[in-house]
């Protein structure tokens, strides 16, 4: 039984469509980041950098949303394909949304929202990489149904930021990716990412 530790947050997540898609057994525990849950000693000691979500397995315990992924991917033999290329080309996109768009889009967010003050370098420099960055996915959805192929990792890694960017977060206007908007509704549509998300919802 696989304990997982989140909240709902885009990186929260992650593994908790990955555990619906799989039908992984796991309990789930909730990790109130709103009360500075993260920072309770037993927690740190699963998450060491107070992050969510994290993961334990028997005795492995794993934090960081990108090494959960792998770590189940590898476990359940699903989602990530074997064959040298195509794997590469998930690993590839998964690691451009964790070194790429979940920070940019996170610190456009933090100067937009959160900020004590305007800081007018700052939205515009996290406010033009976002959008860049969302050109990038575009011309890769103008070319396949998923990111990288078939449905993927890459694909939960990516979803729920762009779910968030396009809510109150950001207030991202889908339209102008129109590709990228078709790629949302049709991951928004499953099964499994919709009970993933009434579960997030619940918390």
């Amino acid at each position: 039984m696989i304990d997982l530790y989140l909240w709902r947050t885009p990186n929260g997540y992650k593994p908790l469509i990955f555990v619906e898609e799989a039908n992984v057994d796991y309990r789930l525990h909730p990790v109130d980041i709103g009360k500075n849950e993260q920072f309770q000693p037993a927690f740190l000691d699963i998450s060491p950098n107070n992050k969510i979500p994290a993961l334990v397995d028997n005795h492995i315990s794993i934090f960081e949303s990108g090494a959960i992924l792998l770590y189940l991917a590898k476990k359940t033999k699903q989602f990530m394909p074997s064959d040298t290329v195509e794997h590469y080309n998930v690993l590839q996109w998964l690691m451009w949304q964790i070194g790429g768009l979940g920070p940019m889009m996170g610190q456009n967010g933090h100067f937009a929202n959160a900020a004590p003050e305007p800081i007018p370098y700052a939205l515009e420099r996290f406010h033009k990489e976002t959008h860049r960055l969302l050109g990038v996915l575009e011309k890769q959805l103008q070319k396949t149904e998923f990111v990288a192929g078939d449905y993927s990792i890459a694909d939960m890694a990516i979803f729920p930021w762009l779910k968030a960017g396009s809510g109150n977060y950001l207030n991202i206007d889908l339209s102008v990716y129109p590709a990228t908007e078709k790629w949302m509704n049709r991951i928004a549509k499953r099964p499994a990412v919709i009970k993933a998300y009434s579960i997030g919802a619940e918390l």
